[in-house]
């Protein structure tokens, strides 16, 4: 589900160039300077900027939606995290239980993952394993909940509950790092098909509308730059993220990861453009917190702040600037 940044013009060929250029260029200097440059509101900021030079007009309603989201997003990340650290901490909610509910929670999330993978109906691009099923099997509705979609949620959930609670009977540590690695792929996972359509979607007219290519080509194409942008740029950010903001433990790991794969989620269901630099390391700030606040950097999560804010003023301003520039010179 998508929502136009600019009203009134179509993004051109020149004009997706000079917003890629801009996007490319803030994140690029995050990665090499250590502080990560949400790659969200570089890309949104340069978008509306080439938008904006385009002489579209500005989307009002859909700016006040995505800032809502993404000022909502450091206190209900870094508050859910320093709660699930916390909680993960108590002496009185046995690891063995604490764990396979999170698990739980996850499982069943990502039964309703939308995935173009899976068949979907005619009026639809993607589904997900629990729409399918309900797709599949004809039932009665309760209130216009499919009884078949909760069925099968439940059992997302049920099996990723067992599944985790056995590897913690065997042994806590195993299963929670279990649990762990799990969590982290289904994280990547996710933020690497959302930075993928962020990356490709001003490219979307090109290809489909003047080049006639099919879509699967330019997702194929944001997938190799993300795959060489993980070797090439991103264990300077993984020692960043890690080490720099938050001294984490295998615990608050977990207690960062969830909160932050549940919002992720729900932003992408609303279509609302996502940093999940913003999302993770708020969440790597609350469950540090709840270690002490000995063990956070504010330095380092102050000026990452007003980076994150800098990255959107200043991203709208070189993207009108230059296009504007890109138009007087090969002509636009």
């Amino acid at each position: 589900r998508r929502r136009r940044l600019i009203d009134g013009v179509q993004i051109t060929s020149l004009a997706a160039t000079a917003g890629l250029l801009t996007a490319t260029g803030f994140m690029a200097f995050g990665v090499y300077s250590g502080y990560p440059v949400p790659a969200a509101f570089a890309t949104t900021g340069a978008m509306v900027g080439v938008g904006l030079s385009l002489g579209g007009d500005p989307a009002v309603d859909t700016y006040r939606r995505i800032a809502v989201f993404w000022a909502l997003v450091p206190p209900v990340s870094g508050g859910l995290a320093y709660l699930t650290a916390t909680l993960l901490r108590r002496d009185d909610i046995p690891e063995t239980v604490g764990v396979p509910l999170l698990a739980a929670l996850v499982g069943g999330i990502v039964a309703n993952v939308q995935l173009a993978i899976i068949p979907s109906p005619p009026d639809a691009s993607q589904s997900s394993v629990a729409a399918y099923a309900g797709q599949v099997v004809d039932a009665p509705t309760v209130g216009g909940v499919d009884l078949v979609v909760v069925a099968v949620t439940l059992a997302a959930a049920a099996l990723s509950f067992q599944f985790i609670r056995l590897r913690t009977q065997q042994s806590v540590d195993k299963g929670i790092r279990t649990f762990l690695v799990v969590l982290g792929s289904v994280v990547a996972f996710s933020s690497g098909g959302s930075q993928v359509g962020l990356a490709t979607g001003p490219l979307e007219n090109l290809y489909r509308a003047e080049l006639g290519l099919p879509g699967i080509l330019l997702l194929a194409l944001g997938a190799v730059g993300i795959l060489g942008g993980a070797w090439m740029g991103a264990p300077r950010l993984l020692q960043a993220t890690s080490r720099e903001y938050a001294q984490l433990g295998v615990r608050r790991s977990i207690a960062a990861l969830v909160p932050g794969f549940v919002i992720a989620q729900l932003a992408i269901a609303l279509g609302i453009p996502i940093s999940f630099n913003n999302i993770i390391i708020s969440g790597v700030i609350g469950g540090g917190l709840a270690g002490g606040a000995s063990g956070v950097s504010r330095r380092k999560i102050g000026v990452t702040i007003a980076f994150w804010l800098i990255t959107l003023v200043a991203s709208i301003t070189v993207g009108f600037g230059l296009y504007r520039a890109f138009a007087a010179v090969l002509g636009g």
